[in-house]
């Protein structure tokens, strides 16, 4: 085998072991963390509709901490 095809063929080789790699276990890992950011996002919003005026009071003093900040 010449280098050029035993480049090729190591290219190859890698190039479905990354394939294999996102298949098997970044794809899972991702659609997890989804997940679990869907649950912490609906409690979040459910706690806004318990406490509308608290959480209208914590955005805007976050987002005058962070005014103050950045200035």
């Amino acid at each position: 085998m010449s280098e050029p095809e035993d480049t090729a063929a190591q290219i190859a080789r890698l190039r479905e072991q990354v394939e294999a790699l996102m298949r098997d276990r970044v794809t899972p890992a991702m659609g997890e963390a989804a997940d679990i950011m869907q649950e912490h996002a609906e409690a979040v919003a459910g706690k806004v509709r318990e406490q509308p005026l608290l959480a209208v009071l914590i955005a805007a003093a976050v987002g005058y901490v962070l005014g103050r900040a950045t200035r």
